[in-house]
């Protein structure tokens, strides 16, 4: 019974520690995109104007963002990033609302990003990820656990 219970705290002990560390890992930003480098002129589509204000919503936009708050955590060839935090996203291949939907509200062991970043942000984001993943040369390396973004 003894050597049960401490397997049980060991093993909780241990989750605790990888969601502190995936939250620090991925949380650590305050949604400020300045010091990410400039978008490559790659294959990402045009600008579009978004309707919520606070910004242009575009794939180039969102390249920027997720390499100030995403790549620390998650794969993605087109972005240079090789995080392995959270899933692999040239393998994962989210379509936008999947992304969209998973920085604003979290999930899987990925914190929220609703109240750091702005919907104009956002939307980019999801626009950039939905429109590289699996596109981007790589995708042969399986960072992270499963689930969504």
């Amino acid at each position: 019974m003894i050597d049960r219970l401490n397997i049980r705290s060991t093993v909780a002990v241990l989750a605790l520690a990888a969601i502190v560390l995936g939250v620090v890992a991925c949380g650590g930003s305050s949604g400020s995109s300045s010091s990410a480098a400039p978008p490559a002129t790659s294959s990402t589509p045009t600008s579009t104007p978004t309707s919520s204000g606070g910004g242009e919503v575009s794939a180039a936009a969102g390249k920027d963002v997720f390499e100030s708050n995403c790549a620390t955590c998650h794969t993605l060839a087109d972005a240079g990033a090789t995080g392995s935090v959270g899933p692999n996203l040239d393998d994962l291949k989210p379509d936008e609302a999947t992304v969209k939907n998973q920085v604003t509200n979290g999930g899987g062991g990925m914190p929220a990003f609703g109240s750091q970043l702005s919907e104009a942000q956002i939307e980019s984001v999801a626009k950039y990820v939905s429109s590289v993943a699996g596109k981007g040369g790589g995708g042969s390396s399986s960072g992270g656990s499963g689930g969504a973004p």
